[in-house]
């Protein structure tokens, strides 16, 4: 009996215990919404109070945005509320075509910092760099306000004047910078010859970046002969913010004939996602060069670190921007929206760029020029190295034809101009001569 009753007992203990396993989870989680429940009571009340006794008129509606906004700002830098014009405005900046001053920007220990400025716009005519700090918008400091405040502060109409005070590395003092504001045209990509090369310079993301990108490269390899001519492509993503993720996949395949170009993880593994290239290469294996700076973010990153896994490209320039997160643009009510981050993006290696950027295959600084420095007087003609070619009497070169003496000249002129290039441009020289160097090994 007393077996029995002992059993009975460390049963009825364990059916205890289990009860009380089962139960806890269940208990916190209804403490945990009742807690939830409690703050939003609270900041009803807050609301209210400041609706009431606040000791001027609030408009409500800013007031419930600004709270949105903050608690929005407080995950990530690139989380945040868009008000009813500025989805809008981003609408049509994805599609192109916006007004403002032409740069990207994002928050750095509570200041302004340049992500970079976009080709041919107010900006980088006005001579604002990668890295440069934004500490006053017309004598306004920036200081503690949030992205999109600070951001507000740079809009404004089309054709009017914008002082912004700028701190920038190697510089002792800050100093302004006067920017007209004009309708921001982006041309996504641009196309030019330098000798066999096909250099493509990619700005943004945006919707027209892939059509761009193919209607260039066609007229570049038009006016070379064919692809038969051609020695190699220089992918050019400097100060390249990023943009669409879906143009970023669609470059990339571009380029590749198979394999993964990025995959995405939320916090929930369910919610990955999975991009692969399809068949095609619109270069037929050519080489290719891809060149990126500090300027380099988001989808410029995902272009970069596809092709450098797959051992398409050699990647040249300076470690990249380093954001690897993906933005969701939510539909709210009444028009607004929500920018959230829902997920980081992986190169097809594995790897997660996220403050940490893609690393060059060969690390090459872009020298500075400062605009203010005293050009160097070009040595004359009357005092350049002399050579057989200039002695009087000389024998000529009876081993060569004039067609093949006509060559040399040509492959001659094309290196000059190569030299040239590295004081205009020393990263995308240097791409060149990557180029070339392939191009000399493939024929050999």
């Amino acid at each position: 009996m007393k077996k029995f009753a002992m059993a009975a007992l460390a049963g009825t203990f364990a059916g205890v215990v289990a009860t009380t396993y089962v139960a806890a989870p269940l208990l916190a989680q209804e403490s945990s919404e009742a807690n939830v429940y409690e703050q939003l009571d609270l900041f009803g009340d807050i609301f209210e109070r400041i609706r009431a006794q606040y000791v001027e008129e609030v408009d409500e509606t800013e007031l419930i945005e600004a709270a949105i906004g903050g608690m929005l700002q407080s995950l990530d830098p690139h989380s945040s509320y868009l008000s009813p014009d500025d989805a809008a405005k981003m609408r049509v900046q994805t599609r192109g075509e916006f007004g403002g001053l032409g740069i990207e920007v994002t928050q750095e220990d509570g200041f302004v910092k340049v992500v970079s400025p976009m080709d041919g716009t107010p900006a980088d005519e006005a001579g604002v760099e990668a890295g440069d700090f934004i500490t006053h918008v017309d004598g306004e400091s920036l200081l503690g306000l949030s992205l999109d405040e600070a951001v507000e502060l740079m809009r404004g109409p089309v054709g009017s004047e914008i002082i912004i005070t700028v701190v920038r590395e190697g510089e002792d003092e800050p100093f302004d910078i006067s920017i007209i504001r004009d309708t921001i045209q982006l041309t996504a990509v641009r196309g030019r010859n330098v000798g066999d090369s096909v250099v493509l310079r990619v700005t943004t993301f945006n919707e027209q970046t892939t059509p761009n990108l193919e209607e260039n490269l066609a007229k570049q390899v038009e006016e070379l002969g064919g692809m038969d001519n051609v020695n190699g492509i220089v992918l050019d993503l400097r100060n390249n913010p990023g943009g669409l993720l879906n143009q970023a996949i669609s470059v990339a395949d571009s380029f590749l004939e198979s394999g993964e170009i990025v995959s995405t993880r939320g916090r929930n593994p369910e919610d990955g996602e999975r991009f692969n290239a399809t068949a095609g290469d619109l270069v037929n294996g050519k080489p290719i060069v891809v060149l990126i700076n500090g300027g380099s973010a988001s989808a410029s990153e995902i272009v970069a670190g596809a092709l450098q896994d797959h051992r398409r490209a050699i990647v040249v320039g300076t470690k990249s921007f380093g954001k690897g997160s993906v933005q969701t643009v939510m539909p709210l009510r009444g028009d607004g929206a929500m920018r959230l981050t829902t997920a980081r993006y992986y190169t097809p290696s594995g790897r997660s760029i996220q403050a940490l950027g893609v690393s060059p295959d060969i690390v090459v600084q872009q020298p500075s020029r400062r605009p203010d420095a005293e050009e160097e007087e070009p040595a004359s003609n009357a005092f350049r190295q002399r050579s057989e070619a200039d002695l009087r009497g000389r024998l000529n070169n009876d081993s060569l034809s004039e067609d093949e003496i006509r060559q040399i000249e040509a492959d001659r002129e094309k290196a000059e101009k190569a030299a040239e290039l590295r004081e205009e441009d020393y990263q995308l020289a240097y791409a060149i001569d990557i180029l070339k160097g392939l191009s000399a090994l493939e024929q050999k």
